[in-house]
This record gives structure tokens, C-alpha cells and sequence, in this order.
């Protein structure tokens, strides 16, 4: 993967052997490290799922931006690799393997059909902004990995969040830390 070099690029190695070997991780780095933007596109052109990627995003006008920003990045309009999903309007197709979305369609996602059919990773970004949809989504997450899904990849993004609660949650997941500038 190219691109700029900001901090979360050097644990992004890191970050795939984690969820390759235990399909969990909590990514800690700084405002601005590229987590929100680099790290769905690198586990993308990873290989490492065959499905979907669903990024968590707290609010409808980030979850738009980092669509249109990672859709900028592969030279292509949102909606085709990479598209977003936000109450009231979407922006996707059967070729989108990015898909943002907000902490309400991601209950209803888990709500309408628990298996999370063609999903492989869900990505929880700003966990620091903590809220009851979001927390929901976690342990609905959890509990879809742990009852009918252990094959689903987690992963908790967060600049701020001391990350060893959220790792123990998780079931002991790795904490990957990438440093600021």
C-alpha cells in the first residue's frame, strides 16, 4: 500500500498478524496517524478477507468524508470499492468492499440478520468518542463472533481510549500503539 507516511503506516504489518492470528485488535494512535483512512484500505488490499470491510463511523458527515476521502485514494467515485451508508442516503454496489456506516445502521445490520452475511471485519473507528450505539455495536459485534461468527475480524480504533480495557473486553485482543509525529 502507498501513500503518506504517517504513524499508523509502520504497525499496519502489526496490525494484519493480529487479526490474522487472532481475528481482534485494538489500533491506538494519534489524531491524525491515518487511522480512519489508511487502515480500511490496507486490510483491503491485504487479501486478508474475501468480504466486506464495515468501518464504524460516530457521525453521518465523518462517515461520508472518510468514503469520499479513501475513494479519492483508488482514484474511483464513492460507491464502488468504497461507499458509505448514513441514515437516509447511500452510496453503494455489489462491487463495494469498504462500506462506512454509521452506529445506527450497524445495530440494524447485526438486528436484521445476526450472521452479518458477506461481512469479514468490522472496523470500530473513534472509539473515543464513546455512546451507547457504539458500545451496542461492540458487544453486539462480540456476541456475533462469539455465538455464530468466530471467523469475524474485529478491530477498536481509538486516539485516546486507554486500550487495555477495551483489549480486555475483547477477550485479551492485541494492543497495537503507533507513536505521533
Amino acid at each position: 500500500m502507498t501513500g503518506p507516511e504517517l504513524p499508523v503506516t509502520a504497525v499496519l504489518p502489526d496490525l494484519r498478524a493480529a487479526l490474522a492470528a487472532r481475528g481482534l485488535a485494538v489500533l491506538q494512535a494519534p489524531p491524525g496517524a491515518g487511522k480512519t483512512t489508511l487502515v480500511p484500505l490496507d486490510l483491503l488490499a491485504s487479501g486478508l478477507f474475501s468480504g466486506r470491510i464495515v468501518m464504524l463511523e460516530p457521525r453521518r458527515l465523518a462517515a461520508r468524508a472518510a468514503a469520499e476521502r479513501m475513494a479519492e485514494t483508488l482514484g474511483e467515485p464513492v460507491g464502488q470499492r468504497v461507499g458509505y451508508r448514513i441514515r437516509g442516503e447511500a452510496r453503494v454496489s455489489a462491487s463495494t468492499r469498504v462500506e462506512v456506516v454509521t452506529e445506527g445502521i450497524l445495530t440494524r445490520m447485526i438486528q436484521s440478520d445476526a450472521e452479518l452475511p458477506g461481512v469479514a471485519c468490522v472496523i470500530f473507528d473513534e472509539f473515543h468518542e464513546r455512546s451507547l450505539q457504539a458500545d451496542l455495536g461492540l458487544a453486539l459485534a462480540l456476541e456475533v463472533r462469539a455465538a455464530l461468527r468466530p471467523d469475524l475480524a474485529l478491530v477498536v480504533m481509538s486516539a485516546t481510549l486507554d486500550a487495555a480495557p477495551g483489549a480486555a473486553l475483547m477477550g485479551e485482543a492485541p494492543v497495537i500503539t503507533a507513536e505521533g509525529r
